[in-house]
C-alpha cells in the first residue's frame, strides 16, 4: 500500500500514550500531590519522581510546555504528510520541488516489497544546504568548527566560509580522480576536521561515503571494502589516541592487501599527514597508489559545482553490525535525511544561534554522522571537534574543553558519564561548566545513578538531559525528551519524537496499550528511516519488517510506565551494546572460532559498570587443548586483530561443552544466567541434550 499520507492508524489510540504526559503540570509550584524538582533549585535525587525544568528555561524554549508537544505531535501523526512537507519548504534549498506524493511507503511484508520514500522528485544537495545556504544566510565568517587535539595547547578553527572552501578543494580533486555521482568513497579517519570535511565533499558531488570508525581492524574494513567496492580510500597515516600511537595507514595497508585477494583493487589511497601523530618520512608508502592529502588538495580551486541530486539518492552506507556475521550496509538517502536530522537537532537541543555544541561520538558511527556533522550544519551551528581520548591527559579534560569554548550543549555516551563518575567529583568541579545549559545521552539506555550524577554534578542541577532513543537504522532521534517541554524521569527517554509512532507489542505482534513491557516496534514510516541494507534487500526486510509484519522491529524490549514515559530495556536479539557500539555476537564468535585451538563459541551479554554491556564468552577449545592464561589472552588478541578493540571479550569461560537442545541449538538464555550468575533462575533443563553440562560451566565460573 502507498499513500501520500500514511493514516493507516487509531490516532487516538496512540495518542492516549502522551495524552497522559500533557496532563502533568508544567512547573513544581502547581502540583502538591508529585515530587518534584524545579531545574537549578533542587538536587534530583531517588525520591524524586520528576525533574522538571525551570521556568525562565521554558519560557524560552523552541517547545514551551507538553500542551506545545502535544499540538505538534498530534499534527505529525494525523497529518505527516503537511507537517514534514511544511518544514522541507520553509528550512531548506530545493532545486525543484517534490511531486504529489510527499510520501510513499509499504512496511507490510505481506502486502509486497518493503518501500520507503520521502520527497521522491524533489531535487536538493544536503552539503549545499549546509555550507551554501548558511553563508548566504549571513553566517560566512561564523565559526562552524573548533577542532581540539588530542595534545592540550593545540586547536584550530573554520568559520562557514573557509570550511566551504576546503570542502570545495577536495570535492574538486575527488572529481578529477573521478569519483562520480553514485561512487562509493570508504573514509576511515580519525577526529580531524578532514573527516567532516570529507563527508560534506563527497556529499557536494553526489558520492556516497562509507566512514569506516578508525578503531576497527584490518579484516573488518576490508569486509566493507569488498562490499561496497570504493573508488578511492581516504586515510590519514597516524593519530594519537590518550598517550599511544595508532598507525591508521598500516591498518589501512593491510586492509588493501586483503581485498585484492577477493578481487577489489583500489587504485588511490588519499593519505592525510597528521603531524602530531607521525611524519610523512616514517610513514609505509605504496608509489603510483599512495597520494599525500597536502600535496594535491591546496592546489585545486575553492568553488566546486554542486551535484543536485534526488532526494531519495543515496548519501551514505554506515556498516552496522547483526546478528549474523556479516556486516549490514545501512543506507541512508538524501531528502527525508536532511529534514529528519536537522530537525531532531533543532529540538531535542532547544537549539539557539549562539550555543556552541560538543558531541563527543566519532563520526564512525551514526551519532557522528547525524549529530557532528549533517543536523548541526543543516542548522548553522558551531561544532566542536576533538581528536583525543576523553581522559587523557586526565580525567578532567571533557570539562576543560567546555570551559575553553564555552560549550553549551554537550552530548555524550552513558559509558562516558559512568567512567568520569568513577574518578570523583574533583575532575568535573574544577571546572566551571557555567556555559552549559543542556546536556544529552546517547547509545544505550543511561541507569538512574549515572543519570542522576550527570545532572546533579557535571549540570549544576541546571541542565536537562536529552535521553535520545534512536539507531543507525533510524537516521535520528525517535524517543526523546524536549528541554523545557516536560518534566524527566532519570533513566528514561520520555516521549516520541514528532512523526514517530512507537508501540509495544507482545510475541504475537499484539500492541499492548498502557503500562506495559514488551518488543519495541514502530508504525508508520518517518523522513529519516533507511531505505535498505545495500545489496541486500531481502536481509533488510527479514530482520526489521518480517518478525512482526506491518511494522518496523528495533530489536529492542521496551517498558512503558503508568505515566507513558518510554524505558528503553536493551536488545532482545543477538546483538551486545558495549559501550553504545552495537556488536553482533555472531560476529565475536566467528572470531574466536577462527583461532586454531577454538572448537566452538557462544558469546553473551552481560552488565558492565562502566560499559552497559560487557561481552561474556563461553570457549570450547579443541580436544586436548589444556586451559592456560597465554590461551586466553591468544583469543582475546584473535578478536581484537579480527574485528577491533572494542570487541574484545572482557571475560573468557571455558566450556568442556554448551548447554544445547536436542536439535543442537545453544540455550543462551541459560548461558546469560551464569554469565550473571543468577543460578536459581536457570529453568527448566531437562529439555537439553546434556544437563550435566550445566553443573560443568557453573564450576568453571571463576577458573
Amino acid at each position: 500500500m502507498a499513500s501520500s499520507s500514511p493514516k493507516n492508524l487509531t490516532t487516538t489510540n496512540h495518542l492516549r500514550h502522551v495524552e497522559s504526559m500533557a496532563s502533568l503540570p508544567s512547573g513544581a509550584g502547581k502540583i502538591s500531590h508529585l515530587n518534584a524538582v524545579i531545574l537549578g533549585e533542587a538536587l534530583a535525587s531517588e525520591e524524586n519522581d520528576f525533574v522538571f525544568p525551570s521556568d525562565d528555561f521554558s519560557r524560552q524554549a523552541l517547545i514551551p510546555s507538553p500542551h506545545k508537544y502535544l499540538e505538534m505531535y498530534k499534527r505529525s501523526i494525523e497529518d505527516p504528510a503537511g507537517f514534514w512537507s511544511g518544514i522541507a519548504s520553509s528550512e531548506f534549498y530545493w532545486k525543484q520541488k517534490w511531486g504529489d506524493q510527499v510520501c510513499s511507503e509499504n512496511l507490510d511484508v505481506r502486502k509486497g516489497d518493503i518501500k520507503i520514500e520521502w520527497f521522491k522528485g524533489g531535487i536538493t544537495n544536503i552539503c549545499y544546504n549546509c555550507l551554501d545556504r548558511n553563508i548566504d544566510a549571513g553566517l560566512a565568517d561564523k565559526i562552524a568548527l573548533y577542532w581540539e587535539s588530542n595534545e592540550p595547547g593545540f586547536d584550530a578553527h573554520l568559520t562557514y566560509s573557509q570550511l566551504l572552501h576546503r570542502v570545495c578543494q577536495l570535492a574538486n580533486y575527488l572529481k578529477s580522480i573521478g569519483v562520480r555521482k553514485g561512487d562509493a568513497v570508504i573514509v576511515y579517519l580519525p577526529m580531524l576536521m578532514e573527516l567532516p570535511i570529507t563527508m560534506l565533499a563527497c556529499a557536494r558531488i553526489g558520492a556516497v561515503h562509507s566512514v569506516v570508525f578508525a578503531g576497527f581492524s584490518s579484516e573488518s574494513l576490508a569486509q566493507r571494502i569488498v562490499d561496497c567496492k570504493p573508488k578511492v580510500v581516504i586515510t590519514c597515516n597516524a593519530v594519537k589516541r590518550g598517550p599511544k600511537t595508532i598507525h591508521l595507514k598500516d591498518i589501512v595497508d593491510a586492509a588493501l592487501v586483503e581485498s585484492a585477494k577477493n578481487g577489489i583493487s583500489i587504485d588511490v589511497c588519499l593519505t592525510y599527514e597528521n603531524q602530531s601523530a607521525l611524519k610523512k618520512e616514517s610513514t609505509k608508502w605504496q608509489e603510483g597508489r599512495d597520494v599525500w592529502w597536502e600535496d594535491v588538495v591546496p592546489k585545486y580551486p575553492t568553488t566546486c559545482d554542486v551535484e543536485w541530486v534526488d532526494a531519495e539518492d543515496p548519501l551514505f552506507l554506515l556498516y552496522t553490525s547483526g546478528s549474523t556475521g556479516k556486516p549490514k550496509g545501512v543506507l541512508h538517502t538524501t531528502g527525508g535525511y536532511m529534514v529528519y536530522t536537522a530537525t531532531t537537532f533543532k529540538y531535542a537541543f532547544d537549539y539557539k544561534e549562539s550555543d556552541v555544541y560538543w558531541c563527543t561520538a566519532d563520526c564512525g558511527w551514526i551519532t557522528g554522522h547525524s549529530y557532528v556533522t549533517y543536523g548541526p550544519m543543516l542548522n548553522g551551528a558551531t561544532v566542536v571537534v576533538y581528536e583525543g581520548a576523553p581522559n587523557y591527559p586526565d580525567s578532567g579534560r571533557c570539562w576543560d574543553i567546555v570551559d575553553k569554548y564555552k560549550v553549551t550543549i554537550f552530548y555524550t555516551a552513558p559509558t562516558l558519564v559512568r567512567s568520569l563518575m568513577r574518578d570523583g567529583d574533583e575532575y568535573v568541579t574544577r571546572y566551571s561548566r557555567k556555559s552549559l545549559r543542556v546536556l544529552g545521552s546517547v547509545g544505550e539506555p543511561i541507569n538512574p545513578s549515572a543519570w542522576r550524577w550527570f545532572f546533579n554534578v557535571v549540570g549544576g542541577s541546571r541542565c536537562p538531559i536529552s535521553d535520545t532513543w534512536w539507531q543507525t537504522e533510524t537516521g535520528g532521534f525517535m524517543i526523546t525528551p524536549l528541554p523545557g517541554a516536560w518534566p524527566q524521569k532519570p533513566g528514561s527517554a520520555t516521549f516520541p519524537f514528532f512523526g514517530v509512532q512507537p508501540v509495544i507489542v507482545d510475541e504475537k505482534g499484539t500492541e499492548i496499550d498502557g503500562e506495559c513491557s514488551g518488543y519495541l516496534c514502530v508504525k508508520g514510516s518517518w523522513p529519516g528511516a533507511f531505505r535498505t541494507l545495500y545489496g541486500d534487500h531481502e536481509r533488510y526486510e527479514t530482520t526489521y519488517f518480517r518478525p512482526f509484519p506491518g511494522y518496523y522491529f528495533t530489536g529492542d524490549g521496551c517498558s512503558r510506565d503508568k505515566d507513558g514515559y518510554h524505558w528503553l530495556t536493551g536488545r532482545v536479539d543477538d546483538v551486545i551494546n558495549v559501550s553504545g557500539h552495537r556488536i553482533g555476537t555472531a560476529e565475536v564468535e566467528s572470531a574466536l572460532v577462527s583461532h586454531p585451538q577454538c572448537a566452538e563459541a557462544a558469546v553473551v551479554g552481560v552488565e558492565h559498570e562502566l560499559k552497559g554491556q560487557g561481552i561474556y564468552a563461553f570457549v570450547t577449545l579443541v580436544e586436548g587443548v589444556p586451559y592456560s592464561e597465554e590461551l586466553r589472552k591468544s583469543l582475546i588478541l584473535t578478536v581484537r586483530n579480527q574485528i577491533g578493540a572494542f570487541a574484545a571479550p572482557d571475560k573468557i569461560h571455558w566450556a568442556p561443552g554448551l548447554p544445547k537442545t536436542r536439535s543442537g541449538k545453544i540455550m543462551r538464555r541459560i548461558l546469560r544466567k551464569i554469565a550473571s550468575r543468577q543460578l536459581d533462575e536457570l529453568g527448566d533443563i531437562s529439555t537439553l541434550a546434556e544437563p550435566g553440562v550445566v553443573d560443568q560451566l557453573i564450576a568453571l565460573a571463576d577458573s
